[in-house]
């Protein structure tokens, strides 16, 4: 048996703990707190390492890094049995596959893309399969920006809608859940879903209270840095940050041509900015400035264990429509006549698709997350470091430049936090850009290499 103290070394002390507050669930002796790199991790309260060999395995098994069951194993035992089931190695199991958006009411407008999340919490709430909705809303503590809260109305729920690309942790909600009965449903990315199933099977009341996990797709987590180096970008310095849209849709421009909208104070004055995210340092997901570095270590792309997964049509025939479309991957009875009776009264717009589509819509996600997932795990078991066990097979089995390319986004992972840092301890922007600037160009320059590459590739196949 592992002592706790082997245990977080491990996984948090190797950047493998995805901040979810799993473990602060699991035992009083622990609370989730902000690094100050802007990140949640497990802490100890009391500094005392002393745990029971039961504590110890509960917090190996509810863990995602050190669990000995993986997200096919979970899926399996929830979705395997569904009237008919399909399943597919990269979308998981699913009984219905949608792109499209709400029609009814402004779910649309007040979403991030099509409207879906916000629409399927509501019909749940509303046809009474669940009494509340736990999911991200604006904080009211003055030291973060937003915060897992739970919702009990529809109105509640219209406070948590749109994408914020902002670290959370759901501990105190997740107790509430266990302290007050009732039938709820939660919202989250990969590896929270993934952590509260673990929890589930630990824990009969989570089990039988959390009814409906609804499942974001997600390129990586954010530290809080993200969007207080935004903010700083558009003249709000660090502190005078009040609230960020990150996905403000701008109308005639295609749904992947977003801004975002601050509000802050300036000079002492309130302010509220918009810029296009094309126009800011940092606007380029590929690159993994202020990444949480564990998101480098999941091969989840379609939040296998939800009940229903959610993300953008990144497809050009629906990102040409700046109001915004989702990917629909359903794998609960529920939600999927919830669905098919909405688009028969006319309240969604929607297509029925198929798995390559589905695919496509996330094609770079899927490389990266799982793919190129393999080049990872190799570099670490080459340096003989620990990592967590994955489905995907340790290998170097892909390009010499996407190698290169791979190397590059770890280096910028790792350098942001300290860069950033001394940046703001010098109050100085300029700082921040000057040393980051030849990293992200190297990453660029790898990019026009392969475009070279794949031109002279089709070229000679012509010919």
């Amino acid at each position: 048996m592992s002592s706790f103290k082997t245990i977080y070394q491990e996984v948090v002390g190797n950047q493998y703990d995805f901040g979810t507050g799993t473990w602060a669930v699991d035992s009083d002796k622990i609370e989730m707190k902000l690094d100050q790199y802007g990140a949640y991790h497990p802490y100890l309260i009391d500094h005392n390492w002393n745990f029971t060999d039961e504590e110890v395995e509960l917090f190996k098994q509810t863990c995602l890094s050190t669990s000995t069951k993986n997200e096919s194993d979970i899926a399996k035992s929830l979705f395997d049995q569904v009237s008919n089931i399909k399943y597919n190695p990269q979308l998981g199991y699913y009984c219905g596959l949608y792109i499209g958006h709400v029609l009814e009411g402004n779910y649309r407008r007040n979403g991030s893309s099509g409207g879906f999340v916000t629409w399927i919490c509501s019909q749940l709430l509303r046809h009474d399969y669940i009494d509340a909705v736990i999911h991200v809303k604006k904080s009211k503590q003055p030291d973060k920006l937003f915060e897992y809260a739970i919702s009990r109305d529809e109105s509640g729920l219209n406070d948590g809608a749109k994408t914020k690309y902002y670290p959370v942790e759901y501990s105190e909600v997740i107790k509430t859940v266990k302290e007050v009965p009732g039938r709820y449903a939660v919202v989250g990315l990969p590896s929270y879903i993934m952590e509260l199933r673990l929890l589930a099977d630990q824990d009969p009341i989570i089990k039988d209270r959390l009814r409906f996990m609804i499942g974001l797709v997600c390129g990586h987590q954010k530290t809080t840095k993200f969007a207080e180096f935004l903010a700083w970008q558009c003249g709000i310095k660090p502190g005078d940050l009040k609230t960020i849209n990150f996905r403000k849709k701008q109308e005639d421009s295609p749904a992947s041509k977003y801004a975002i909208e601050l509000v802050g104070t300036i000079d002492g004055e309130e302010r509220t900015i918009v810029k296009k995210m094309s126009d800011l340092v940092g606007g380029n997901w590929g690159q993994g400035m202020f990444k949480i570095r564990a998101s480098d270590f999941t091969d989840d792309v379609m939040n296998e264990t939800a009940d229903v997964t959610l993300g953008d049509a990144w497809l050009p025939e629906y990102t040409a429509d700046s109001k915004g479309n989702n990917i629909v991957i359903v794998r609960h009875p529920v939600i999927k006549k919830l669905i098919e009776d909405a688009i028969v009264n006319h309240l969604l717009q929607v297509d029925r698709s198929d798995e390559d589509t589905i695919f496509q819509s996330q094609s770079s996600h899927f490389r990266h997350t799982q793919n190129e997932l393999s080049y990872r795990l190799y570099c670490k078991d080459k340096s003989q470091d620990w990592r967590p066990q994955k489905r995907i097979v340790a290998s170097k089995n892909i390009s010499m430049i996407r190698r290169r390319i791979q190397d590059k986004r770890a280096e910028i992972c790792l350098q942001t936090p300290t860069l950033y840092q001394k940046a703001v301890e010098q109050h100085s922007l300029k700082y921040f850009i000057k040393e980051i600037t030849p990293l992200t160009n190297s990453y660029k320059n790898l990019y026009r290499m392969q475009r070279i590459k794949n031109k002279l590739h089709r070229i000679l196949s012509e010919n």
